[in-house]
């Protein structure tokens, strides 16, 4: 069963309502981080393909290789399937995120139909791809997809964001940011959203950019 699908800034604001009358650390950081964005993103092998683009450089490099794919052609399914290491590294992807992008371009997706599978299975469908991550699977069910319920517990800035927010010892590893996250739910990605927002802010007044 598909859940709740964000769709509009209402959503966003329900969810943060629930989750400030059921834990004050959220009803302290909202406040303190401002109106917090709808993040969506159409869905499909584009928005994939740039998760991969983005994974380990800086958000200048990946825009910039995201450009060149872009001008080549090759965030198309079609011409990305059909690539040559050659057009990939031209375009500014390493070698192993050439073999990522054509894998997804040949894996046969049916993007269409993710939309109705439940979070579980989305997951699964996605990590089954060479390159494609929980992570990667998990943010692209939150902002491609709308879920409302994902959660992404190995994110470095959400497990950061929760130990500054909930006064932790030491930051979270996934498995108990995953646990600790299962109390937000059925609104575990505006849980995210406010974490991703509250860690901008606390850096910003740390001095740190």
């Amino acid at each position: 069963m598909v859940g709740r699908i964000i769709q509009s800034l209402d959503c966003v604001a329900e969810g943060c309502a629930w989750l400030a009358a059921r834990e004050p650390a959220f009803a302290r950081a909202l406040p303190l981080v401002g109106a917090l964005p709808l993040r969506r993103e159409p869905d499909g092998f584009a928005a994939l393909l740039r998760a991969i683009v983005g994974q380990q450089v800086s958000v200048a490099s990946a825009r910039a290789i995201w450009a060149r794919l872009e001008a080549a052609g090759l965030s198309d399914v079609a011409v990305m399937a059909a690539a040559t290491d050659d057009d990939l590294r031209a375009a500014g992807l390493s070698r192993q995120k050439a073999r990522y992008g054509r894998a997804l371009a040949q894996a046969g997706i049916d993007f269409s139909a993710l939309r109705d599978i439940p979070d579980k299975g989305v997951v699964a469908t996605l990590t089954a791809v060479p390159g494609i991550g929980v992570w990667t699977a998990e943010i692209y069910a939150m902002f491609a997809l709308g879920r409302a319920d994902v959660f992404a517990p190995g994110d470095l800035a959400l497990q950061e964001a929760a130990r500054m927010l909930f006064d932790l010892q030491a930051r979270p590893t996934e498995k108990a940011l995953r646990a600790m996250a299962e109390a937000w739910s059925p609104w575990r990605s505006v849980a995210a959203r406010i974490l991703w927002a509250y860690y901008r802010v606390a850096r910003e007044r740390e001095g740190i950019m």
